[in-house]
């Protein structure tokens, strides 16, 4: 999923002409369409991620209640503790989605500032 942030230098250097190719190619285009598809992979990405925070923490609720009612399952015990460490994974995910979105974001604004000016910038 994070394909065109791992490729972002590569599309820019392809797409975004330097001075002297300017005139052949409509950089304000490539720059919009470029940047439409970086919000729509951050976009998509952070939805995939909280909804799986939100089951994941769905289950460690239900997990808790299980323990609540029979402390000495050690089944539950290490099948709830599985789950808060993927939790705690998942949220951590979280964090680097934002260090790779500001990366990307960071290029873009590099290579494109002079051709496209996006509505908003996170």
């Amino acid at each position: 999923m994070r394909n065109i942030d791992d490729r972002i230098v590569h599309s820019l250097n392809t797409t975004v002409p330097t001075v002297s190719f300017s005139g052949r190619v409509d950089a304000s285009q490539t720059c919009r369409q470029l940047y439409e598809s970086l919000m729509e992979a951050h976009l998509s990405r952070d939805r995939a991620i909280k909804t799986c925070i939100a089951q994941t923490s769905e289950v460690v609720g239900q997990l808790r209640e299980q323990r609540a009612k029979d402390g000495d399952n050690m089944t539950t015990v290490k099948l709830l503790r599985k789950e808060q460490t993927k939790l705690k994974l998942m949220r951590s995910e979280l964090n680097v989605e934002e260090v790779v979105n500001d990366r990307s974001l960071k290029v873009f604004s590099e290579r494109c500032r002079t051709h496209y000016t996006p509505p908003t910038v996170k």
